[in-house]
């Protein structure tokens, strides 16, 4: 999978979660990556289930019935230094730095999935990823672990 520094938005703010994830739902089409109708499957998963995994991470995805729009893997990425909440109005607060829009051709986007859960398993690689200053600094950290 390969990252491109046109698919990585630094230093972004973002007032809700549904802002963040059309976000990063902009660029995989920007992309050529999903039709446009993606986005809204990735705001219907998120009314489903919350794609935030804790340790300030997000990776918004499209549901089952989104699959449909995708017409290649990508991978984008938005750093949000000032968090956004991806649980409002529930008890405890979960905010995201670091969000991930991915979409995957048939299963690949479990792969795909897989490699950032782990990744940013180790919260000390969350927070180099939301200090970085440039999106190659992103991309070199990405390759370091080579996910």
């Amino acid at each position: 999978m390969e990252l491109k520094t046109k698919n990585i938005l630094l230093d972004q703010s973002f007032s809700t979660k549904e802002d963040a994830i059309k976000a990063v739902g902009k660029l995989l089409v920007e992309d050529g990556s999903v039709e446009e109708s993606y986005i809204d499957s990735m705001l219907a998963r998120e009314q489903v289930v919350t794609t935030h995994m804790g340790n300030f991470v997000a990776i918004p995805h499209g549901t089952d019935e989104g699959k449909e729009f995708v017409k290649a893997t990508s991978i984008t990425i938005a750093q949000v230094p000032q968090g956004v909440n991806f649980a409002p109005g529930e008890s405890e607060e979960k905010m995201a730095m670091m969000i991930f829009g991915i979409a995957g051709v048939g299963n690949e986007h479990l792969d795909v999935l897989s490699k950032i859960a782990v990744f940013c398993s180790d919260v000390e690689n969350v927070v180099r990823l939301a200090n970085a200053n440039t999106a190659e600094e992103i991309i070199a950290m990405f390759e370091e672990e080579e996910v």
